[in-house]
């Protein structure tokens, strides 16, 4: 891994692109997304050598690897660095790539083991969140045509920051999981490949997760 290669990924994250809490299912156009195999065959061509097909792939799943590092850690600043750290990971095992799982189990693996690395270390003394820590482009700021009163956003934003708050509060892996479930919209085995765990385990860790979110969000109902 050179220092050139480094900075051009840092160059490519800098670029616009969605803040946490964007409109979900943002997809790049790539053609036919819904073939299994096209992010695979792009790691294939990186493999080669093909530093374009590696642009593709940080640009199709930069958002939704940081929205979920951001939901896992709770500050922007943080989910970026792992971001990057995630994909320059992802570069640096090119040679040894192979498509033997979907590559995005595979890259949320990477981007799940570096989250909870991080959360292990202590390094999450973050407090509560703040209004002012909000990311511009929530979706009900961004997409509403109506023009929610004082009270209303005031409302709004403090239940979500309750969801966000319960959410956060969970057991790292159970929060993982109701992350990638909720948010992602993946399925209990590739869930389970991303924690390399049984389906029944990730069963167990979701239902647990939302028993306690039904308690701790039942004032809201």
């Amino acid at each position: 891994m050179t220092a050139l290669f480094r900075i051009a990924v840092l160059k490519m994250f800098s670029l616009p692109h969605a803040k946490p809490f964007m409109q979900q299912g943002v997809k790049t156009d790539m053609g036919p997304t819904s073939a299994p195999d096209t992010d695979a065959q792009l790691m294939l061509r990186v493999r080669d050598g093909d530093g374009a097909s590696f642009a593709l792939l940080l640009e199709k799943h930069r958002t939704s690897v940081i929205h979920f590092l951001y939901r896992m850690v709770q500050d922007f600043a943080i989910a970026e660095e792992l971001g990057q750290e995630v994909f320059l990971r992802v570069y640096r095992s090119r040679a040894t790539y192979e498509p033997t799982a979907k590559f995005t189990t595979w890259l949320f693996r990477i981007a799940t083991h570096l989250a909870l690395n991080w959360l292990r270390d202590g390094k999450n003394e973050r407090g509560q969140e703040r209004l002012d820590q909000e990311m511009e482009g929530s979706p009900a700021i961004q997409v509403s045509d109506r023009k929610p009163t004082v009270e209303s956003r005031m409302v709004y934003e403090v239940k979500l920051n309750e969801i966000r708050g319960a959410i956060a509060s969970l057991p790292d892996k159970q929060r993982a999981a109701v992350l990638m479930h909720k948010y992602d919209e993946m399925e209990y085995s590739q869930i389970a490949g991303v924690l390399s765990c049984t389906e029944s385990a990730v069963k167990s860790l979701l239902f647990r997760a939302y028993e306690t979110l039904r308690a701790r969000l039942a004032h809201m109902a």
